[in-house]
Formats: structure tokens, C-alpha cells, sequence
């Protein structure tokens, strides 16, 4: 079982945190969540009940391309790039070139932890 934590942290405190890692004034703790959004309204989105199904099927039937999973999703493929691409973006897909050039989608994790602070 793999898991990941998600984080939610404004972009500005973000970029002071990103900062303060590359400066060596902060060494990342265990625990800390490994991936961070900026809103949980850009959690929710990423992660919306629609977009883990997808993430499901993508762990259970190991797709070779994207137009399978556009198959086996019955989602359009160009909405379906896209929001790989996100998804992607946050680490919460890879996407590899297979055989024949295919774009293949895997999923890195089993579980998605999330570390949400009570004030805004």
C-alpha cells in the first residue's frame, strides 16, 4: 500500500515554504504532505468524486493508452487529457509512452491522506 499525503496551503505561504526548502532553512519533516494545493476548492476539483473513480480504474484495469481508458471510462478523450494532465501535474498520475508511442497511464498510490488545517 502506497500512500500520499495532499496538503492544502496558500499559494504566497507556498512559495515561502518552497523557498525556505531550497534555501535549507526548512528540511522537510516526515509526515508532511508531498503534494499541496492552494484551495480546497482546487482539491476538490482535482479530486472531485468523478476524477478517483477514474483514478480507481486506472489502478484496477492497468489501461494500455489513453483511448482505452477513454473506453472503459466512457469519457471523451480529449476531457479525459486533460484532466490526466492535471492530475499529472500534481503527481497523482504518471503518464509513460508505451508501445507504439501510446500514452499509458498508471497510478503511483494506493490511498490519498489529507492534511487539512481548520483555519483559512
Amino acid at each position: 500500500m502506497r500512500q500520499v499525503k495532499v496538503g492544502i496551503m496558500p499559494l504566497k505561504e507556498f512559495q515561502a515554504y518552497t523557498r525556505a526548502i531550497v534555501t535549507g532553512k526548512h528540511k522537510r519533516k516526515r509526515g508532511e504532505p508531498k503534494i499541496w494545493f492552494n484551495s480546497m476548492a482546487s482539491l476538490a476539483q482535482v479530486l472531485s468524486d468523478q476524477n478517483r473513480e477514474l483514478l480507481a480504474l486506472i489502478a484496477q484495469k492497468e489501461p494500455g493508452s489513453i483511448s482505452e481508458l477513454a473506453k472503459l471510462s466512457r469519457r471523451s478523450q480529449s476531457n479525459l487529457t486533460r484532466t490526466l494532465k492535471k492530475m499529472e501535474h500534481y503527481g497523482l498520475v504518471n503518464i509513460k509512452t508505451g508501445a507504439q508511442g501510446k500514452k499509458q497511464p498508471s497510478v503511483p498510490y494506493t490511498d490519498i491522506l489529507v492534511d487539512m488545517p481548520l483555519d483559512v
